[in-house]
């Protein structure tokens, strides 16, 4: 195995390309470690990125955000006005491991590694966050949603890599929740996972809203039902009755040692419910105007 620290975003895609073996970005390393020392997998190429700026910086411009892909999750915690304005994408981004894991792990590295249960991923989705792509043919834009194939797989082609994940300007009267449901109290990976993202008027009726479920799928999943429920209402009984039902129509969760799929289906509809609540109190308070 090589590994090479790159010196520029495009030198790092140039190292990328150029290998005819498997390559494999290391921003964090939580990830990437873990499968490296297991045998998961057998790199000919590692390319450290976690030493450009352009993956370890946090700005804002005209109340959007652009977030290194290699910024780790304490940093994101510990940002003066991210929380604020996107607490639920922090709430993702500060589940992912334990406190010593939060020095390293990176949202960049949760998005791409494509696991169903990441926890990063709902929220961000729920944000309509995009990522900003470098490769040898340049750089692109794309939906963070499009990026996780499946189950460890992503979009990303031969030699590109997520230098970037951007989150827009909120309107007024908006904010965002994500909760997750584990088999014990820490340390273990999502069973259900769901964020919330929704706007208010002035009168505190929902005028747009978005619900993205995590680990109930190869991938997580938009619930465009389940917002619809929400839009129109005040977050009634009703409403957040018809929200979870719609959530819990939409998983198709398997069964296994921390879950079975009735469980999982069931936890989905509450999640959904209960951050849909968190959120409503967050938009409601202006947190995030």
């Amino acid at each position: 195995m090589r590994y090479e620290v790159a010196d520029s975003v495009a030198g790092a895609a140039s190292l990328l390309a150029g290998e005819a073996g498997q390559s494999y970005v290391l921003a964090g390393g939580t990830d990437l470690l873990v499968q490296l020392r297991a045998g998961m997998i057998s790199p000919d190429l590692v390319v450290d990125i976690k030493g450009l700026d352009e993956t370890r910086t946090i700005s804002e411009s005209g109340g959007a955000y652009t977030i290194g892909a290699a910024v780790a999750g304490a940093e994101l915690g510990e940002h003066d006005t991210l929380g604020t304005v996107w607490p639920g994408v922090t709430e993702g981004a500060e589940l992912i491991g334990s406190t010593q894991i939060q020095g390293r792990a990176s949202m960049g590295g949760n998005l791409c590694n494509a696991s169903p249960a990441a926890d990063a991923v709902p929220a961000l989705i729920a944000a309509d966050a995009t990522c900003t792509i470098i490769g040898p043919d340049g750089t692109r834009e794309a939906a963070v949603a499009d990026i996780p194939t499946g189950p460890g797989s992503n979009s990303l082609g031969k030699g590109e890599f997520v230098v970037s994940i951007n989150l827009p300007s909120r309107p007024a009267n908006s904010s965002d929740a994500y909760l997750r449901m584990i088999p014990r109290t820490e340390m273990d990976i999502a069973i259900v996972g769901a964020a919330v993202n929704l706007t208010l008027d002035d009168d505190g009726t929902c005028t747009a809203a978005k619900i993205v479920l995590g680990a109930v799928a190869p991938t997580a999943i938009d619930v465009p039902a389940a917002a619809d429920a929400l839009i129109g209402t005040k977050l009634d009984d009703d409403a957040l009755a018809a929200a979870a039902a719609a959530a819990s129509a939409a998983a198709n969760p398997i069964s296994d040692k921390r879950g079975t799929v009735e469980y999982r289906i069931k936890v989905a509809g509450v999640l959904t419910k209960r951050a849909a609540k968190i959120a409503y109190d967050r938009a409601r308070k202006g947190s995030a105007s």
